[in-house]
């Protein structure tokens, strides 16, 4: 199964009653294997998990920490970036120059990298003292 068909298909599972609108994302660990999340609403809005975050989670709970590729769908007129707290979980497990396609249900791609979506992106380094 491709990235893109395994975004669209969690997608359908998002738990999304008060905004309706369905986020599914799929990004392949470095063992190759495929995690999928979708997004999940509260109604306390804050509250809410994004669809990046939830196949992030998916992939720590089986044991993998590095992400070699990312897809993203919505169902919307242009392909959606993730949120700036995703771009910043996803810098966590990935290189700059892991590729991210961003997709519309309709057919609309995106092609960009992590580094591109998070450029000056905070990571370990910024804590470490020479």
């Amino acid at each position: 199964m491709s990235l893109l068909q395994a975004a669209r298909e969690v997608r359908e599972r998002a738990y999304v009653p008060y905004s309706r609108f369905k986020v599914g994302a799929a990004i392949r660990g470095a063992s190759g294997t495929i995690y999928r999340g979708c997004n999940v609403e509260n109604v306390a809005y804050p509250e809410g998990t994004c669809a990046e975050a939830g196949a992030i989670a998916a992939m720590v709970a089986a044991g993998e920490t590095r992400l070699t590729e990312v897809v993203v769908i919505a169902d919307s007129p242009g392909p959606v970036p993730p949120c700036g707290g995703c771009r910043q979980k996803l810098a966590e497990f990935a290189d700059a120059d892991v590729p991210v396609l961003l997709a519309t249900t309709d057919g609309a791609e995106m092609r960009t990298t992590v580094g591109e979506l998070l450029p000056g992106r905070f990571d370990a380094g910024h804590m470490a003292r020479t």
